[in-house]
């Protein structure tokens, strides 16, 4: 019986397909034989601890030979599996025996075929005790003339008989694919709230003569709480290292620096240090590990920029010229994006060392991990060789399986998907750019159905290369919207700080903040704000308490979407199964944004209940998580959303109980 085509399963199984611990993952493949026999395929799941679990697999259409399942793979850890297909003998003998039976063909052969089944079933030692007396009691059953032709037949549709079935099926001949391997990491592989911003910008305090004193991670240490409370727990800090001088760049990326400008931290390297130093006025190893213990205490993980650049002040550029490109005038090629210019940076060539540079960033990496980072963002990893990343991510996760490794790559789909491919634990996306509902509607389609074997999205908002038009001119609304909508998508979500307090100013003709924190600091007065009401924190805070509430939210495959009649209401659900949820009830949810932040919009919105658990018919209730608002709804539901109040519905589904009624 062949078994084809199985399920996740990555390029010819080039790498093994990957999910993070807590997730369901479906399983799929495709299975027959020949004839019109019935067949029986199962999952068969080896967990990291060598446990072996067997799991149904369902036909999922008529005439499609393919079948599947989901499974929760609860730990991290290698996980295989294999799927094997088999004669379902008794599945065949009722089948025929429902129809030849009742139609008077063939009975006696028929009860004599069920009969001899049960038996040898009933003489089988490795099935259960109680078992093969359900099944010696069908064989006599089956075999007794003397009992009504009905009597017979309905001795196999006993619910205990068909448990034990189940669990054990009566199978023939069988079949066993190859195994397949998947990789499981921790859940902050795939889920959690991110948060981002500079430190030195966290006290920052501007001199009486101009001149700015730099905040150090003491200072910022004391933001830390708010963070926290703001319900995100992990903290994304830009690179931490030496600035070098040579050629820096000044407020709004200019090339006319003033003294005491601070440039910008990715242009890494000085006097002072490299990569494995921290910038003099940040403090001390003392006071990174300082800051490292309080976000502990407050259940945050820092996640460490790691760039490998260099400012044309590093050691490197003396210590290892080859490690740069020459030009032919002699000077050293500095980095570019057209039209962006960054002289201040020099990339590194890979061609000319490779050893060394492989050598010298996994030394790198290995030094911060020993100092309790175990998070990196990666910068532009898109512009560096592919096989650079698989072989540096394998040997670090070979020592150290819990570091995550994010990729900051907006680049080719085929391009970002492989570095998804060869490791990398969650990505950037193009989620920034994808602003109309039907832009949405593909793109979160396709990273639920499309690529989430190998890339996890993690969706931030904004960051401080990208401020796109929508939140440039879309007032609040767009602030809203956008966050509502990256952190009940995906399990991963991050926001840079600026957004809670809806800055919106653009540097003139880019998608760019003015005065960018890149090149200046930027201190905030985040209490102010509150006081004001111009902060967005509580609606942060209110978006990170219904995720952690809610399981079906920490999932990316079990998204779908629904139609509106409006071209500008998006709608999606998502489902966990209550086998999965951990509190013994199902969790679905609904979401229904106005994504046109500068209107009221109703409309009607046309849902497929059977994605969230209710059956064709049936109404339910839902709960607004935002508003607080409930109703009675159905398959076909009027909905106003005003984006200058509350743009985007969160509703909890809550099925009504037969006889109960609804609210």
């Amino acid at each position: 019986m062949p078994v084809l085509d199985l399920s996740p399963q990555l390029n010819d199984n080039l790498w093994p397909a990957r999910a993070f611990a807590g997730e369901v993952v479906p399983f799929g493949a495709t299975a027959f034989r020949e004839g019109h026999d019935l067949i029986g395929v199962e999952l068969q799941l080896t967990a990291p601890d060598d446990s072996l679990t067997r799991h149904p697999m369902a036909l999922q259409g008529d005439g499609t030979d393919r079948y599947g399942t989901q499974a929760q793979l609860a730990v991290a850890g290698q996980w295989t599996y294999r799927v094997r297909a088999f004669a379902d003998d008794f599945a065949t003998w009722e089948h025929n025996a429902l129809i030849k039976i009742p139609a008077g063909v063939d009975v006696e052969l028929m009860f004599t075929i069920g009969s001899e089944l049960f038996t040898q079933a009933g003489a089988d030692t490795a099935r259960p005790l109680a078992a093969r007396r359900l099944f010696r009691t069908a064989a006599t059953t089956l075999a007794d003339t003397a009992r009504p032709t009905a009597e017979r037949l309905l001795a196999t549709a006993d619910a205990a008989l068909l448990q034990a079935i189940a669990a054990q099926p009566l199978a023939g001949l069988s079949s066993l694919s190859a195994e397949r391997t998947v990789i499981v990491e921790r859940t902050r592989a795939g889920v959690g709230s991110w948060y981002e911003f500079f430190p030195r910008s966290e006290g920052a305090v501007r001199r009486a003569n101009g001149s700015w004193k730099s905040g150090t991670f003491r200072t910022a240490a004391k933001r830390l709480p708010a963070v926290a409370a703001m319900g995100f727990n992990v903290l994304y800090l830009p690179p931490i290292h030496p600035i070098g001088t040579a050629f820096r760049k000044g407020p709004n990326n200019s090339l006319t620096v003033a003294p005491g400008d601070p440039g910008s931290p990715w242009a890494i390297g000085s006097k002072d240090g490299g990569h494995d130093a921290i910038h003099p006025d940040l403090g001390t190893v003392v006071d990174f590990k300082f800051f490292l213990k309080k976000a502990a205490s407050l259940g945050l993980e820092i996640a460490l920029d790691f760039a490998l650049q260099a400012s044309p002040d590093h050691p490197w550029v003396e210590e290892h010229p080859e490690w740069f490109t020459t030009l032919p005038d002699g000077t050293i090629a500095y980095a570019e994006n057209p039209p962006k210019k960054y002289q201040d940076i020099y990339p590194i060539n890979f061609d000319n060392d490779p050893a060394g540079i492989r050598a010298e960033a996994l030394r790198l990496l290995r030094y911060w991990i020993s100092l309790g980072v175990r998070i990196f963002r990666v910068d532009n990893p898109h512009t560096k060789p592919l096989d650079f990343w698989e072989w540096l991510i394998a040997e670090v996760n070979l020592t150290d399986p819990d570091v995550v490794f994010l990729a900051e790559a907006f680049t080719r789909p085929a391009l970002m998907q492989a570095l998804g491919k060869v490791g990398f634990q969650q990505s950037y996306t193009y989620f920034t750019w994808r602003n109309t509902k039907t832009e949405l509607e593909e793109f979160f389609d396709g990273l639920a159905t499309e690529t989430p074997d190998f890339l996890r999205p993690n969706l931030f908002v904004n960051t401080p290369d990208i401020l796109t038009e929508y939140l440039q001119f879309g007032g609040p609304a767009a602030f809203k919207i956008r966050a509502a909508l990256a952190a009940t998508a995906a399990p991963s979500w991050g926001v840079y700080a600026g957004f809670d307090l809806f800055e919106n100013v653009a540097r003139p003709g880019a998608e760019e903040s003015i005065d960018s924190e890149k090149y200046e600091y930027r201190p905030r007065d985040w209490s102010k704000a509150e006081e004001l009401g111009k902060s967005l924190a509580p609606y942060l805070t209110l978006l990170n308490r219904i995720r952690a509430e809610h399981p079906a939210l920490g999932q990316l495959r079990n998204l779908n979407i629904h139609s509106s009649d409006d071209d500008s209401i998006l709608v999606y659900s998502k489902y966990l199964d209550a086998a999965f949820t951990g509190t013994g009830h199902a969790d679905a949810l609904i979401v229904v944004a106005n994504v046109d932040p500068h209107s009221v919009r109703q409309t009607v919105v046309h849902l497929d209940v059977t994605r969230f658990g209710i059956a064709h018919g049936d109404t339910f209730d839902v709960h607004d998580l935002v508003s607080g608002a409930t109703w009675t709804w159905s398959a076909d539901n009027f909905v106003r959303l005003d984006a200058f109040t509350e743009p985007v519905h969160i509703l909890h589904v809550t099925p009504h109980v037969p006889g109960q009624g609804g609210a």
